[in-house]
């Protein structure tokens, strides 16, 4: 062997897989999912924050999703038949200082749980006759729409809904539309959205999540 050769060493470049659990572990609110009556596949979502002060120093999360069934499309699909249901866990934040100290930062709100909750419907579905230049403005103008139900629970659209949230029934509002359904209300630490298509929304029942091993499908 040519003595200016050196052989790689496959230990050296390995990098440890960076842990999809960790962004969960570092929030300072407990996770909610589907409880025991939902048997089929969970998943993990996204973690993010909304301009959380402490966010710079510590990364804690402001709000997050868990699913339950068939994860989110990739594309237009022709015939979506997808069945899921996402759970949306959203902290409670009183008013706050904007991240560049500008300006404040509303409460979160069951209204907050409600606007994620319909974002991620509109985000999870995929009309098959639109491409994906046309889809975005689709999705911009479902999404103002969105905005604007969400800020105001009381209104004609939403519905009153019952649903057990660690056994204890607590209220929801709750609205249907051609793409799904979206709930929003509030539980103890946390306000919680969920939305969901071809899953009844009048069969499940939240719970909180003490390890998310069973979401983790590594």
């Amino acid at each position: 062997m040519d003595a200016t050769q050196t052989t790689a060493d496959p230990a050296a470049t390995r990098r440890p897989a960076a842990d999809p659990l960790a962004a969960y572990r570092a929030a300072d609110f407990p996770w909610y999912g589907l409880d025991e009556g939902w048997t089929g596949r969970r998943w993990l979502g996204q973690v993010g924050n909304g301009q959380n002060p402490r966010a710079a120093q510590s990364d804690t999360p402001d709000y997050g999703t868990l699913g339950h069934g068939d994860e989110p499309a990739r594309g237009p699909e022709p015939r979506d038949t997808r069945r899921f249901a996402v759970v949306v866990t959203v902290a409670r934040r009183e008013v706050r200082r904007s991240a560049d100290n500008t300006g404040t930062l509303e409460a979160t709100s069951a209204s907050s749980a409600a606007w994620l909750a319909g974002a991620g419907l509109l985000a999870a579905t995929w009309p098959g006759n639109l491409d994906r230049t046309l889809r975005q403005h689709w999705l911009d103008q479902q999404s103002t729409l969105a905005w604007d139900l969400a800020d105001d629970l009381d209104g004609p659209a939403w519905s009153s809904l019952t649903l057990p949230v660690n056994g204890v029934p607590q209220p929801f509002r709750y609205r249907e539309s051609e793409y799904g359904w979206v709930l929003a209300g509030e539980a103890p630490g946390v306000l919680i959205g969920a939305y969901g298509r071809s899953v009844s929304a009048y069969g499940i029942g939240f719970t909180t999540v003490p390890g998310l091993e069973s979401y983790d499908g590594r």
